[in-house]
């Protein structure tokens, strides 16, 4: 019975039972009903039918509302079935599992106004299960998270705990470069949640991600292994027609992508490598942001973001500190970061971070992937020793491409070059050194990360090559008239000049199912290697070492979308 029918039916009855009573009321005269009495029935029988006809029209109104959402449900799934095409640059990573990497969901298509709504019915194959989530209100909720059991042998001790410390390899002739390295941890495993809801037309999306490898204890390793719970990613993004807003801490802009200008970990290049930390000569920050992404066409975006500002002079994530003036290392300790100053450091105005992709729809199917990028950075410090104040401007380029050269095929290059923009290559780079008089110099540096990524079926293919170089840049110390900065030929072993990294992986994706969530086995082999401005004469003329990673993950079923 439609809902026509039905309320033809309903007001039939109601009508005939309002006569009958009506009737009844008349002949049981004014011993049984007084005429007051009978008055009052027949009003309350009214508001009564009125009452049933306001419910009806609710109901009308939500059978139409539960119409629309069961054509757009169609419409989104006819517009996941077309993305669900062989693996390509901008969707080969998308949801695949095997891919690996802390990616999690798998991108909603673009013009969804809610990324998670429940499956319809498959012809001919019976109910299908839904993803995890749930609803409030119009907001879609879908949990996120998996579980990572990580396991990690390294050739030398640098005891850096399951992110590699690129900079900072120990040379061989030293205990900790003659020993091996063996750590199991459950650190990198991950809860989150992402919300999807349309409020007046624009399509709002929230999404939060948190893991374990925040401060540690220093006794943690001994009994209780209490890895300290931390937030990566907090963000709100809302996408009304060409514009698209994003405010909150999310990967940096300057992060390679995927496809277009997305905050969306699916959508961004960080690697497949189960390594924390990645990969040497990758460009990224998860930092505080406003950004304003402007989308002239489906294939083209542009984007501009306001991005937390540090002036970076060394000393994080295993980069060697630059070496200050003698007379100015305590007058300059506050207003530079040395990778251990905690929110001390001034900076004048954010760092500005823009990019232009495109994903052109190319005639073979293969998807192409294209971005440009830069930054526009400003230093300023000031000398008490003289009085005054200096400040220098920094900035880098970027050109990104991910292309499918066959069907689940992609190649994939990351190329970074900046003077004063070393921070953005994971802090292995210093931004600049101060002269004797108290000003500033840009330092130099660039990186790369290209390689491939091959998935077929169930299984991920990937290999990588990294590269780090930091430019030589010094002054004299007045004091005692040596050379001082970054690359002086008695500088100290851990300015580095190079840093090499060649790794190759793969990802096996055991089972998948849109109620119990995935299961994956992956492995990663990496060669590491750094050379120094300057070493020691009884020290090895560079670092080298061994890296073997092996991880099992069961990832939730919102986090574990669908193998290309």
């Amino acid at each position: 019975m439609n809902a026509s029918t039905g309320r033809k039916v309903m007001y039939s009855f109601l009508t005939a039972s309002f006569l009958f009573i009506t009737s009844v009321m008349g002949a049981l005269g004014a011993d049984e009903l007084t005429a007051s009495g009978a008055a009052s029935d027949i009003v309350e029988l009214r508001r009564q039918l009125s009452e049933q006809q306001r419910q009806l029209a609710e109901q009308q109104k939500q059978i139409q509302e539960l119409r629309l959402l069961i054509q757009e449900q169609g419409r989104l799934i006819g517009a996941a079935t077309s993305a669900a095409a062989p693996a390509s640059a901008g969707t080969g990573v998308l949801g695949v599992i095997a891919g690996l990497t802390p990616m999690i969901p798998a991108a909603a298509p673009a013009a969804a106004p809610a990324a998670a709504l429940p499956q319809a019915q498959k012809k001919g194959e019976g109910p299908e299960v839904s993803p995890l989530q749930f609803r409030i209100g119009s907001a879609y909720i879908t949990p996120l998270g998996f579980m990572d059991f990580t396991s990690v042998w390294r050739s030398t001790a640098p005891g850096s705990g399951i992110g590699t410390n690129f900079g900072n390899i120990p040379y061989g002739n030293t205990s900790q470069g003659r020993l091996t390295e063996l750590r199991l941890s459950a650190q990198n495993s991950r809860i989150g949640s992402r919300v999807d809801a349309m409020v007046k037309g624009a399509k709002v999306t929230a999404y939060w991600e948190s893991d374990f490898l925040g401060f540690v204890p220093s006794n943690a390793a001994v009994s209780s292994n209490s890895d300290t719970f931390r937030m990566r990613v907090y963000w709100v993004d809302v996408r009304k027609g060409k514009f698209e807003f994003l405010g909150g801490q999310s990967w940096s802009m300057i992060t390679p992508g995927r496809e277009g200008i997305s905050p969306l970990p699916a959508d961004l290049f960080y690697t497949q490598n189960i390594d924390v930390n990645y990969q040497a000569g990758l460009t990224w920050s998860r930092d505080p942001q406003f950004r304003f992404v402007y989308h002239p066409s489906e294939s083209v975006a542009m984007g501009i973001s306001l991005e937390a500002a540090e002036q970076y002079i060394g000393g994080s994530a295993g980069g060697s500190q630059i070496i200050i003036h003698s007379a100015l290392t305590a007058a300059y300790a506050n207003q530079l970061n040395n990778g251990l100053t905690q929110l001390t450091v001034p900076n004048l105005h954010p760092d500005i971070v823009a990019k232009i992709a495109f994903d052109p729809k190319l005639p073979n199917g293969h998807a192409l992937h294209f971005e440009i990028g830069g930054t526009a950075r400003t230093f300023k410090v000031y000398n008490p020793l003289n009085n005054l104040q200096f400040s220098t401007t920094g900035g880098g380029g970027q050109v990104n491409l991910n292309y499918e050269l066959f069907k689940g095929f992609r190649a994939v290059t990351n190329n970074y070059w900046s003077a004063g923009g070393g921070r953005w290559i994971f802090g292995q780079a210093p931004d600049l050194i101060v002269r004797s008089d108290g000003s500033l110099s840009a330092v130099h540096s660039g990186s790369t990360v290209s390689g491939f990524e091959f998935t077929r079926k169930n299984t991920l293919l990937y290999g990588y090559y990294g590269g780090v170089y930091v430019g030589r840049n010094t002054t004299t110390d007045s004091a005692d008239g040596r050379l001082v900065g970054y690359g002086s030929p008695d500088s100290p072993g851990g300015q580095n000049r190079t840093i090499q990294q060649g790794t190759f992986g793969f990802a096996q994706t055991f089972w998948k199912d849109a109620t119990f969530g995935a299961l994956s086995l992956m492995g990663q082999y990496s060669y590491l290697v750094r050379n120094a401005w300057a070493v020691a004469s009884v020290q090895p003329k560079n670092a080298k070492e061994n890296i073997l990673f092996l991880n099992l993950r069961y990832a939730l079923p919102g986090s574990a979308p669908a193998l290309k």
